[in-house]
């Protein structure tokens, strides 16, 4: 199964958030949607990810000052990204590497909607069930 798809089951919203907020919105952000990243832009281009660890390492290290910082002060600036044509095994495999847990999917510069990690572990699950499915069914026509 590819992103495309994913997103085409699960929906291709991303919820986003402007680089110049303050963490304590996105951290309400994050709360409110029951979501662990949120996709950071600038005049409407992406330019980095908050993820619920970000904030954690931050608040680590700074304390409660944290949530008055900017979203940009915190969040990841190197955006991993995937296209909507590439497989979950291929997300799955980048995620592990990168030791990331969100992928962006972008089109043509286009943000499409983001893959996570249990995404990706529903999607695999779904297909183990139909490999098993499918050989009980022919061990039983045997």
């Amino acid at each position: 199964m590819d992103a495309r798809a994913i997103l085409k089951r699960k929906g291709s919203g991303a919820v986003t958030i402007a680089d110049d907020e303050l963490v304590a919105t996105g951290v309400n952000v994050l709360s409110r949607e029951n979501i662990g990243a949120l996709v950071v832009e600038h005049n409407g281009e992406l330019v980095g990810i908050l993820d619920e660890r970000d904030i954690i390492r931050q608040l680590a290290t700074e304390g409660s000052a944290t949530l008055s910082q900017t979203v940009r002060d915190v969040m990841k600036q190197t955006v991993v990204t995937c296209t909507p044509d590439e497989e979950a095994k291929d997300m799955m495999a980048t995620m592990t590497r990168r030791r990331i847990r969100h992928l962006p999917v972008v089109e043509d510069g286009v943000l499409q909607g983001i893959v996570s990690i249990g995404d990706l572990l529903k999607t695999r699950l779904e297909e183990m069930e139909t490999e098993r499915s499918v050989l009980r069914e022919r061990l039983l026509a045997r």
